[in-house]
């Protein structure tokens, strides 16, 4: 065969089978990558249960100090079907004009429990004197969460309660 003549030309059959090789290699390697990049069942429960540890004794630290900050804070751990982590509440007496008012505050920070849509979920809820003005929420794909990143915001709604709590006449 001289070197300028082009091979001699594939038949469809030949054609069609190598096309079909080359889309298989491809969907092949796409899920090879997308099953690299997924973290298995059980390596996101692992994660959430490690992860949520280390928050919810981050929530206690935090919130232990809250208590301490204000005289008459209760400080009390929270296990429940909506989550893990603590909170802390006061009841209050006030007396205006011989009518008596029961006011409470309350803040509680807890990690949601796992679920299928693999992300670490931090809630906070508040009251200060019986206004229920705080709430927030923040979560995260497993895979990519940022552990000091949800430390940070721990530390930040605590102040920010803080500040509402002290600001209230507290």
């Amino acid at each position: 065969m001289n070197p300028r003549e082009d091979p001699p030309p594939m038949d469809f059959k030949e054609r069609l089978h190598r096309a079909t090789e080359r889309g298989q290699q491809a969907r092949d390697a796409e899920a090879a990558a997308a099953a690299a990049k997924a973290l298995s069942e059980e390596e996101c429960k692992r994660l959430h249960s490690q992860y949520r540890r280390d928050l919810t004794d981050h929530i206690e630290g935090c919130l232990k100090q809250l208590a301490d900050n204000f005289p008459g804070f209760d400080f009390e751990t929270v296990v429940d079907d909506k989550g893990w982590g603590a909170a802390v509440r006061r009841d209050d007496l006030s007396l205006n004009a011989g009518r008596r008012d029961s006011l409470f505050s309350r803040l509680a920070m807890t990690i949601s429990p796992y679920s299928e849509y693999h992300v670490i979920d931090l809630q906070a809820k508040g009251a200060v004197r019986n206004k229920e003005n705080f709430s927030r929420n923040h979560y995260q794909l497993l895979k990519d969460a940022d552990v000091d990143g949800f430390k940070q915001l721990i530390e930040q709604w605590t102040l920010d309660y803080a500040e509402q709590y002290a600001a209230s006449g507290g």
